[in-house]
């Protein structure tokens, strides 16, 4: 265990090393929520049934949800670029604990999520965004949301993994951009058809967003949802370590294993 620990700070190290010789990618990468913040709270809150503060409410823990979805992009492309590279090769050659290195890149990403979540926060707050709840809920949503990036980031790593090459890993990395439009983080799933409505309502985003928004205080919870949105806290637990206990073990092995 003491040689992970080591080994795994090693490799976080190194992976915030690397975000800190690509500022402009972290900036631009941060940049994105914030936009869209501004353009869906003031153009789509005005085409809703909900007023535009209510709706900018209602959008930022879809946001942040969302974002932390995109660590399934950040993963698959970070893997693959270190795999297809010869990165990865080297790693195999050292005397380096199998499990550090995804592990290392995951708990990386983490920190940097952390830190890049504190602008849009800042930003969801100046358009009129309030956590309505109590403090110790709003530390619990926050630590879930983590905790959903992390299981997202663990995902992307495995395919990552997988991929054949790095274009193959952008273009399903780019892919993923349509699970939150397929969920409730950017508008309300109740009057969608039924089979849409269903298949919102089991995307793993949606289950986080609802327990988010119950958590800050933002929205109540919808009756009549499927049980992960009708649950959300318990919903996205499940599915958090669902997808962290498939998808960190499979990385692990796959790196373990190499290219076939």
């Amino acid at each position: 265990m003491s040689a992970l620990a080591h080994d795994g700070l090693a490799m976080t190290g190194r992976q915030l090393r690397r975000v800190r010789n690509s500022p402009g990618l972290a900036i631009l990468t941060q940049m994105m929520p914030i936009n869209m913040l501004l353009f869906f709270g003031y153009v789509f809150g005005s085409a809703l049934a909900m007023p535009g503060r209510e709706y900018r409410s209602f959008l930022v823990p879809g946001l942040l949800v969302a974002t932390a979805a995109g660590g399934l992009m950040t993963g698959m492309l970070q893997a693959a670029a270190d795999t297809h590279r010869g990165v990865m090769d080297r790693f195999r050659t050292m005397p380096v604990s199998r499990a550090a290195v995804p592990l290392g890149q995951a708990v990386a990403d983490l920190v940097v999520t952390t830190v890049g979540t504190v602008p849009l926060l800042l930003v969801g707050l100046a358009v009129g965004w309030r956590i309505e709840g109590s403090a110790a809920a709003a530390l619990g949503a926050v630590g879930l949301l983590l905790f959903f990036r992390f299981a997202c980031t663990c995902a992307g790593i495995h395919l990552g993994l997988l991929t054949r090459s790095e274009d193959a890993a952008g273009q399903l990395g780019a892919s993923s951009f349509v699970l939150p439009l397929m969920s409730n983080a950017y508008i309300p799933t109740g009057n969608l058809p039924g089979w849409l409505r269903a298949l919102a309502e089991w995307n793993p985003i949606s289950a986080v967003t609802t327990a988010l928004r119950d958590l800050f205080g933002n929205a109540p919870v919808p009756h009549g949802a499927a049980w992960p949105v009708a649950h959300p806290v318990a919903g996205s637990l499940a599915w958090c370590l669902a997808l962290t206990a498939v998808f960190l073990p499979l990385a692990v092995r796959r790196y373990a294993r190499g290219q076939r």
